[in-house]
């Protein structure tokens, strides 16, 4: 068995997760299970295209439903860095090829919780922003080879 990593979520990340798996493993579950039985009434299942439909979304739920329970089991809630400091959990307002955009370090799974892009601290520039301060400016290789250099212009936590 793969070996399973720890996912860093906000609080507010987490629990929308889990609210989300709730909502999968009642209501919805057991509407679709409404949607087979139904599909099912009516017949001939071998050309029955809401049947299929129903079974497909079945599927999809319980792939989602696996997802979700491993990602949660191996959830670990994350403190953000204090304001002026860039880490997992912060937004940062970062100031790249003259234009200012703001983001959030840290899983994609924090997504959830946040009206921001989502950086991964793994990607290039999240790696080259971690630890920066407001007003640094660093600089990390880009896929395609430039060198880029960012300004850190402001540093928060995520707050939920």
């Amino acid at each position: 068995m793969a070996e399973e990593k720890i996912v860093l979520l906000t609080q507010e990340a987490y629990d929308k997760l889990k609210q989300e798996l709730a909502w999968r493993e009642g209501e919805y579950r057991d509407e679709i299970t409404e949607r087979i039985a139904a599909a099912r009434a009516e017949g001939d299942l071998s050309e029955n295209g809401g049947y299929q439909a129903a079974r497909e979304a079945q599927s999809k739920n319980e792939g989602r439903i696996n997802e979700l329970t491993v990602k949660l089991r191996n959830a670990k809630i994350m403190q953000a860095p204090k304001a002026g400091t860039v880490g997992n959990g912060s937004v940062v307002t970062i100031v790249l090829a003259g234009r200012e955009k703001t983001y959030v370090l840290g899983s994609r799974d924090i997504a959830v919780a946040t009206e921001h892009e989502v950086i991964s601290p793994e990607s290039p520039i999240g790696a080259a922003i971690t630890g920066a301060h407001a007003g640094d400016e660093v600089s990390y290789k880009a896929p395609n080879g430039r060198e880029i250099t960012v300004t850190i212009k402001e540093a928060k936590p995520l707050e939920a």
